[in-house]
């Protein structure tokens, strides 16, 4: 914009030197807040440099700065700190921290996310009951009726200058390949791209917006430079077709992947705002008015992200204190004690041979099932073990998903290819250097796709190729016939393929434990007292024949 301009009192409307009226439009987006709502870090109590409650501090200064607007969550706001978990425990009869904070500053919509459903349908129905702002979600439906499961698949918002505003919400569909079925017996979850192409064009033909923006709790399955496929393209991820192959989307906010985004795709303006608070995502759009019609004349992209500048909301920490001191005195709370060391220096030494928190995980999951074959995974890079004794946050912070057990009937070939699987995270350098897989790390981490087996013997040669790094698997003490039955526990992510996984989909479910694993490692813990720290040494990576040392 050029030439002299004046400020309307009411708004960000401007009048330019030809005497044609501008406006800015602004747009602030968070996403996979997981509950993080204090900047607090829950392992050892420090401040971080993120959270919902710094997130507020930069949300009010936006507003005084550019009055009017949108506030948009884009989904996963319910689970994923101690705070969450208490809640549910201990307070869920109460309004979810969340929800509270998000209806104090004036949320006008939010998009379930995945984690969402973590708790179950009650948790869910209560939280978006609780909210002032709708929930919107366009691919969720109900499974008897077809109608969208929130109630609005859509808003409409006009601003006082009449800029008519659609808000589409849309969520990835992948979620019955990693909830707890039970969870999501109410609902039906459609393809999120088919959806999209579905109500984009009746949005445009019925509202006529001046701006349609789709907020997908979805992330991009391209990269974002070349178009190039940056990961398996199962359907979890669409951002990249829907921005390629949808007309009529002016903004495309997405999430789940946990990446800072700010830029533009095939046209459409696009954020991601990471996750916990890590950045405030803001989209600036500029209308014209000409001959009685608002014109896009331009959009862009920015990510706020909180310093050491940017303190805490001090309303935000009032709203919530009283159930974050409760979380706090709940978490200290001593409950057994190890004797010798779980405790993990480095995640990466911890995928290289059997580790006595690891053999500790799958022994905990095996009692739970009443199984000898477990498989489990170090679901975070923070995770450190246990040591001394054990508190509650000792447990949750490295149990901080709600998964729930499944116990499946594998023939010996099934394990064989599940171990192959996770021998793609690691590759050998031509210096003979092992590293992790580059598609464990881009576009977004996931070293929890990494299983450690308990109950048979293997061995990984990573320096070999890819499908023939299985050179040992025996089971009590003889090689496990490709033909041969037996029963494994691991989590229900995994059991239902997640992870690309792809040989446990359809395999026969012996049992569920519907105890999420974190109450269980506690119960463990609380009912033994002392747990001695032991390790078998049943498995090892190697190169050349060798384990490989860091």
């Amino acid at each position: 914009m050029t030439g002299n301009k004046t400020m309307n009192h009411s708004s960000d409307a401007i009048t330019n030197e030809a005497g044609s009226e501008e406006l800015n439009y602004q747009i602030l987006v968070t996403s996979d807040i997981h509950g993080s709502i204090y900047p607090t870090d829950y392992r050892t109590s420090d401040e971080q440099q993120r959270g919902l409650a710094k997130l507020a501090t930069l949300i009010r200064r936006e507003r005084l700065r550019h009055p009017g607007g949108l506030l948009l969550d884009n989904g996963d706001s319910l689970q994923g700190t101690p705070l969450c978990s208490y809640f549910v425990k201990y307070r869920k009869e109460e309004m979810h921290p969340a929800i509270e904070v998000m209806n104090r500053l004036g949320y006008d919509a939010a998009v379930p996310g995945n984690h969402e459903f973590n708790y179950g349908p009650e948790v869910l129905r209560q939280a978006v009951e609780q909210s002032t702002f709708p929930w919107l979600s366009a691919g969720i439906v109900e499974a008897g009726s077809g109608e969208p499961a929130f109630g609005k698949p859509y808003i409409m918002k006009t601003t006082g200058e009449g800029i008519r505003v659609a808000i589409l919400g849309v969520t990835t569909h992948y979620i019955p390949n990693w909830e707890n079925p039970r969870h999501i017996a109410d609902w039906a979850f459609r393809d999120a791209l088919e959806t999209v192409k579905v109500w984009v064009p009746r949005i445009r033909e019925e509202e006529q917006p001046d701006l349609l923006i789709v907020s997908y709790h979805g992330g991009f399955e391209c990269d974002l430079d070349t178009g190039e496929p940056s990961e398996r393209l199962t359907g979890e991820n669409q951002g990249s077709a829907i921005c390629r192959e949808v007309p009529g989307i002016d903004v495309l906010i997405t999430g789940h992947q946990h990446r800072l985004i700010a830029g533009e795709v095939d046209g459409v303006t696009v954020v991601q705002p990471g996750c916990n608070g890590q950045a405030l995502g803001k989209l600036v759009v500029q209308f014209q008015r000409r001959q009685d019609k608002w014109i896009i004349t331009g959009k862009t992209a920015e990510l706020l992200i909180p310093g050491v500048d940017v303190p805490a909301d001090e309303q935000v920490l009032e709203w919530i204190a009283p159930m974050e001191t409760g979380t706090q005195i709940w978490l200290d709370q001593s409950i057994g004690r190890i004797d010798g060391d779980m405790s993990i220096s480095s995640p990466v030494l911890c995928r290289l041979a059997d580790h006595p928190f690891m053999e500790f995980v799958n022994r905990v999951q095996m009692e739970a099932a009443g199984v000898d074959i477990s498989n489990a995974a170090l679901l975070s890079e923070q995770s450190g073990g246990f040591q001394g004794s054990v508190t509650m946050r000792d447990v949750l912070t490295n149990f901080m998903y709600p998964n729930t057990l499944t116990v499946l009937r594998l023939t010996g070939r099934d394990i064989r290819a599940a171990l192959e699987q996770t021998a793609n995270y690691f590759v050998v350098g031509e210096s003979g250097q092992v590293a992790v897989n580059p598609q464990y790390m881009e576009p977004k981490p996931q070293h929890y796709n990494y299983d450690m087996w308990e109950g048979i013997e293997y061995e990984l040669a990573v320096d070999r190729p890819a499908g023939e790094r299985v050179v040992k698997l025996n089971y009590h003490g003889i090689p496990l016939a490709d033909e041969a039955e037996v029963d494994v526990v691991m989590n229900n992510y995994r059991a239902g393929g997640g992870g690309d996984y792809e040989m446990y989909r359809g395999k026969p479910i012996i049992r569920e434990i519907q105890q999420d694993m974190a109450e269980l490692v506690a119960d463990y813990v609380v009912r033994t007292g002392t747990i001695a720290a032991r390790c078998d040494q049943n498995w090892q990576v190697t190169v050349q024949g060798v384990g490989v040392i860091w």
